[in-house]
C-alpha cells in the first residue's frame, strides 16, 4: 500500500493543525494505521493509531487530550487532528500501515509514508 501524508505546516503553539494520509493500491480497510513523528536528534516515536474498523484508538501519553486520529474506510485515508500544540510537538509525522492490529512499536509498520513536517513555534 502506498501512503501520501500531507497537511504539516507553521503554528503557533497553542494552535492546532490537521494532518492527512492517503492511502492507495490495496484494500485500505485491511490495515491498522498509526502516525508517527520523529524530531531532530530523536528516535521515530508512536503518537496515535487506529483499527481497521475505526473502533480502537490508541494515543501517546504525550498527546493524548490534545489529538484525534480517525480514519473514513471509504475515502481510504487517516486523519490526525491536534489541538494546543506544543513546541515540542515539531517533528516529521508520519503515517504507516499494518495488516491485524495497532502497534506501537516502528518496527511492526510495514509501509510509510513519505511524512510532513509540523513546526510549532513558541
Amino acid at each position: 500500500v502506498q501512503l501520501q501524508a500531507s497537511g504539516g505546516g507553521l503554528v503557533r503553539a497553542g494552535g492546532s493543525l490537521g494532518l492527512s494520509c492517503a492511502a492507495s493500491g490495496r484494500t485500505f480497510s485491511n490495515y491498522a494505521m498509526g502516525w508517527f513523528r520523529q524530531a531532530p536528534g530523536k528516535e521515530r516515536e508512536f503518537v496515535a493509531g487506529i483499527s481497521r474498523s475505526g473502533g480502537g484508538t490508541y494515543y501517546a501519553n504525550s498527546v493524548k487530550g490534545r489529538s484525534t486520529i480517525s480514519r473514513d474506510n471509504a475515502k481510504n485515508t487517516v486523519y490526525l487532528q491536534m489541538h494546543s500544540l506544543k513546541p515540542e510537538d515539531t517533528a516529521v509525522y508520519y503515517c504507516a500501515a499494518k495488516e491485524a492490529g495497532v502497534a506501537v512499536v516502528s518496527r511492526d509498520y510495514d509501509y510509510w509514508g513519505q511524512g510532513t513536517l509540523v513546526t510549532v513555534s513558541s
